[in-house]
């Protein structure tokens, strides 16, 4: 007998999930506390959480993650360097630390337009290797010809060691600038992506799992091992495609919408006759619109470890994540004691930094690049949860909130604070922590308000359950004014919303959130069993899918008979004739298909490949078409799993 293990990483919380491949039955489930900066201990010990005895059986490992979305959202990406080639515009913002434009690039025919000039790519690539973790490169035009990109991905790699991602690789859509911002992500996100992957490898090898290895990327699809080293950027959002994935298949839905509360954010997507609704543009994540190919979203920086902060007698929720009170309790020995006695600061000081109910401690991700205000802070705080107070006595100056706030945005620094999660410990929906530091949060932050603790954590759970169906409202009523969603779930109409498709909730305490929900909404929402670690069971269950596009245009319009060009994710080629072209483009992509799903585990008898050709040509046109758009599709599965209803 085989099983298949799944595993998802968030920023809270690494999940795996055991299934038994001839019924599709959960064997056994379980879930660690993500651990940073070192992944593997958290992979390791919610792997060892699982019932043992299947491991040795296990032939497939599929992996999701949020660490990627993370990442970008929390701008706490590795210093990258943009090589921009061409026609490009500097104007726009792009996520890299420094740019550069070069003269270069092709025409809409693949053909250059200008020498390239290597020579100031090389001054690029020494005055900044020291700074910089790695290069992006994006060309005009490359996605006809990628021969200036390709140049200078071996030129830098070879003066500099570094890794250098080139914008055709990851996407051959039209698009200059988002083509751009893709390849800098990309960048930014490749020592995390590979630390993740290593890590869950590394695990692997160790218990002696012989199994084929792969990840889930952001349109619910799978990708080979290979390809997910190369392209992290594909992961972004890859989370939420695992809880629609996952969603249907503990829900036995093929429809539905799905609202998933993470310890970070909450995200809402749908699925519809089992295929994941896809966004017409490319992943938003962060205010960057790539082009990458991703699942359908609404999302809020709103979950169950957001920071709940007073303000002017208000309350917030987020965006920042932080430590619970009742983990670091349940963590640290000395900090319920800590948290009790830590005084309440003049209501005038209060913000999302100053609260009677934040700590704060190191991370263990190394110092770089610090000034002397945040050095004189960083060194005197340790690895267990400080208070200000704590921190100003030894360092003999308060710090300041921009000073927090920059060792924060490093990643330096990790806030411990109140949070939805602790509401719940108070209210006694979700006791797997210590409830004594949430009530005690509860009643400090409380007394702001002139609310007792139980007061004080139903607002909060009420907010948080607000939250989740003002998001699900604002993605299913696509191009309606939000403002009038607002006040429709706010109450201040006598109306509620009606669903006619189910709404599944995945996440740990989300069973708590169900009532409150129903009072704004009227919809079938499901709990499913396992609904804790869904995004570990979405992993498994993505289709094998790769799409490949390729262009074929004459040579020259006035003069046909010259040939043709065919465009293609490797480059451009040259044909005699039309048919020719068309002929190597399908034989190509087939076998292009062929082995990435060799790869991801697809046998030839579980594979389709469908090839789509569109043509144009000016109506009195008598000659073969000016252009042709041919799309090679592959679709499999895997592995043959079955959900045992």
């Amino acid at each position: 007998m085989q099983f298949s293990l799944g595993i998802d990483a968030g920023g809270t919380y690494t999940d795996a999930i055991l299934v038994r491949d001839s019924d599709g039955a959960v064997v056994s489930s379980s879930k660690a506390l993500t651990t940073y900066p070192n992944l593997i201990t958290g992979i390791r010990n919610t792997i060892d959480n699982l019932n043992q005895k299947y491991l040795k059986q296990v032939n497939l490992v599929s992996v999701s993650t949020t660490l990627a979305t993370n990442t970008v959202l929390e701008d706490t990406g590795s210093p990258v360097a943009l090589i921009l080639v061409g026609e490009h515009s500097v104007k726009g913002d792009f996520p890299a630390k420094h740019i550069i434009l070069v003269d270069g690039g092709h025409n809409f025919n693949g053909e250059e337009t200008v020498d390239l000039d290597i020579e100031k790519v090389k001054k690029f690539a020494r005055k900044f290797k020291n700074d910089v973790e790695a290069f992006a490169v994006s060309s005009f035009f490359s996605i006809r010809n990628p021969e200036h990109e390709n140049r200078i991905r071996d030129v830098v790699h070879e003066l500099t060691g570094m890794p250098v991602v080139c914008g055709h690789e990851l996407s051959q859509d039209l698009g200059v600038y988002e083509r751009a911002v893709t390849a800098s992500l990309n960048a930014q996100l490749l020592p995390i992506s590979n630390h993740f992957i290593e890590s869950v490898l590394e695990e692997i090898k160790r218990r002696n799992i012989d199994a084929r290895l792969l990840m889930l990327k952001c349109d619910g699809t799978v990708v080979g091992l290979k390809d997910a080293l190369e392209k992290p950027v594909e992961s972004i959002f890859s989370g939420p495609a695992a809880s629609l994935v996952g969603a249907s298949y503990l829900s036995g839905y093929d429809t539905c919408a799905v609202i998933d509360v993470g310890g970070t954010s909450t995200d809402v997507s749908a699925v519809y006759d089992g295929v994941p609704e896809l966004s017409d543009a490319g992943a938003t994540v962060g205010g960057w619109r790539t082009r990458v190919r991703a699942t359908r979203m609404e999302t809020s920086a709103m979950g169950g470890d957001s920071h709940v902060w007073i303000r002017s007698r208000n309350t917030f929720i987020g965006p920042r994540r932080v430590i619970p009170l009742c983990v670091a309790a349940s963590k640290y020995p000395g900090f319920l004691d800590k948290l009790r006695k830590n005084v309440l600061p003049r209501r005038s000081v209060l913000d999302r930094n100053i609260q009677p109910t934040t700590f704060f401690m190191r991370s263990g991700f190394k110092a770089v690049d610090l000034d002397g205000a945040e050095a004189a802070v960083f060194e005197v705080i340790g690895y267990e949860p400080m208070s200000l107070d704590e921190i100003s006595e030894v360092s003999t100056r308060y710090p300041s909130t921009i000073v927090l706030d920059s060792l924060i945005h490093k990643r330096l620094i990790q806030p411990v604070g109140f949070t939805p999660t602790d509401a719940l410990h108070v209210l006694g929906d979700y006791t797997q922590w210590e409830t004594k530091a949430s009530i005690i949060g509860a009643e400090k932050l409380g007394s702001l308000n002139k609310l007792d603790k139980v007061e004080f954590s139903s607002k909060v759970k009420n907010m948080v359950a607000k939250n989740m169906t003002f998001n699900l409202m604002s993605f299913i009523l696509t191009n309606v004014e939000r403002t009038g969603i607002e006040k429709i779930v706010d109450g201040q109409f006598p109306v509620r919303f009606k669903m006619d498709i189910p709404v599944v909730l995945l996440g740990g305490p989300v069973s708590a959130l169900r009532n409150e929900m129903s009072k704004v909404i009227d919809a079938e929402i499901l709990v499913p069993d396992h609904a804790e670690v869904g995004n570990a069971a979405g992993a498994l269950f993505g289709k094998g899918i790769k799409r490949l596009e390729f262009i074929i245009r004459p040579i020259s319009i006035e003069d046909p008979e010259k040939g043709y060009f065919t465009f293609t994710p490797i480059g451009r080629k040259e044909f005699e004739t039309y048919s020719e072209a068309v002929s190597f483009a399908k034989e190509l992509g087939q076998k292009v298909i062929m082995e990435y799903m060799g790869d991801c585990g697809v046998s030839k008898e579980d594979l389709e490949i469908k090839i789509n050709m569109k043509t144009f040509s000016p109506d009195d046109w008598k000659y073969d078409p000016v252009e042709t758009k041919l799309t090679v599709v592959g679709i499999g599965y895997p592995k043959k799993l079955r959900k045992n209803k």
